[in-house]
């Protein structure tokens, strides 16, 4: 399972948030840096609607949602890459994870601490992103180092690595992130293998105050954040109130709507958030649909049909034989298998299909 891991400065909301993602109280929240030390794990569903659609066409009573996993990461302070505040074992996690989602504080109180004096998410972004840069612009030094002997021995590969990493030195000297390296597919695949933290995608998570939810976007801070993001780091946003999604924890669904009603609101951007989440990890879902069960499946974009059968067992992708497919638009349309088949739309593909969101199939295969 793919992870997506939480990170920002201290006291912007982490702990709240992840608690709010994964409906628990598993990370402690308090108001002091450093409250979260030992990273917190959890598995958050996705949210999708297709789901109910699909359980009624299939007629059963078990649905299998998709899912990834979050991780909560203590805070951040300037100097991390040096080793300040938990900078090595914060960074050490960051590498963990496949993408990133940076909690960026939005709200004025008084009586929760910035570690900085005062609100600036701007500031906050960049002290962020000046400390992974720097950890990876030392991680790039040391490897040029370790593969200049290979290079001159006549290393192909070596040499091919030694070339990307000089164009990466520069870069990220500049200030600039990885993944704002112009590079292609190769050299892309080859980033990977260099670990750096600033080459992972990003997501920025606006955390407003409880009353700034409904007119999130006429938030200054959030509006500054926007602007920032977009210009420097071709990232997306979130407005999101990890002060409201604590206190949804313990409410039952109805009454959760009923509460997110009396702020003016429909969401409190959490799910929007886990949604967002999903996408910048490059993923997509497919789904199978029975009288046993609807499932959900995650699957990479770009993935052909036998990966996609590999994804519920290696003997479906090693056995692969064709795939019966309707996509979710045609079949909830439709409403039936049946009728989609009547209509033309029910299709057999072969190991050269590339699955698309929202694909319905039911694979052949043999052993």
């Amino acid at each position: 399972m793919l992870k997506a891991g939480i990170v920002g400065l201290p006291n912007v909301g982490k702990s709240t948030l992840f608690n709010a993602l994964t409906r628990s109280r598993k990370a402690e929240a308090a108001n002091y840096p450093f409250c979260t030390i030992d990273p917190n794990v959890g598995v958050v569903i996705v949210p999708d609607e297709r789901l109910a659609v699909l359980q009624r066409i299939a007629k059963t009573g078990v649905v299998v949602p998709a899912a990834i996993e979050f991780v909560d990461i203590a805070g951040l302070v300037a100097g991390a890459s040096k080793g300040e505040g938990l900078g090595n074992q914060f960074l050490a996690n960051i590498r963990e994870v496949d993408a990133i989602v940076q909690v960026v504080r939005c709200f004025e109180d008084s009586d929760i601490v910035h570690t900085m004096g005062k609100v600036d998410p701007v500031r906050d972004i960049e002290v962020i992103t000046t400390e992974l840069v720097l950890a990876d612009l030392d991680a790039v030094t040391k490897r040029i180092e370790k593969s200049q002997k290979k290079a001159k021995s006549g290393d192909k590969e070596a040499q091919a690595e030694i070339a990307l990493l000089q164009r990466l030195e520069p870069h990220l000297n500049a200030g600039k992130t990885a993944n704002l390296l112009p590079a292609t597919e190769d050299e892309q695949k080859m980033m990977k293998l260099f670990q750096l933290l600033t080459a992972k995608p990003v997501l920025f998570a606006c955390n407003v105050a409880e009353g700034d939810l409904a007119t999130a976007e006429q938030n200054p801070f959030v509006q500054q954040v926007a602007g920032y993001v977009r210009s420097h780091h071709d990232a997306a946003y979130v407005p999101i109130s990890a002060r409201i999604e604590s206190e949804l924890i313990d409410l039952a669904p109805e009454e959760a709507k009923a509460f997110l009603k009396d702020l003016g609101v429909d969401d409190s951007g959490v799910s929007k958030l886990i949604q967002a989440s999903y996408t910048l990890l490059g993923l997509q879902t497919y789904f199978t649909a029975g009288e046993k069960e609807v499932r959900a499946w995650t699957i990479r974009k770009g993935w052909k049909a036998p990966q996609a059968a590999g994804v519920i067992h290696t003997d479906f992708e090693k056995g692969f034989i064709k795939a019966e497919v309707v996509s979710y638009a045609d079949l909830s349309r439709l409403g039936s298998v049946a009728a989609a088949r009547d209509a033309g739309k029910y299709r057999l593909e072969g190991k050269e299909y590339v699955f698309a969101d929202g694909d319905v199939a039911l694979f052949r295969f043999n052993t």
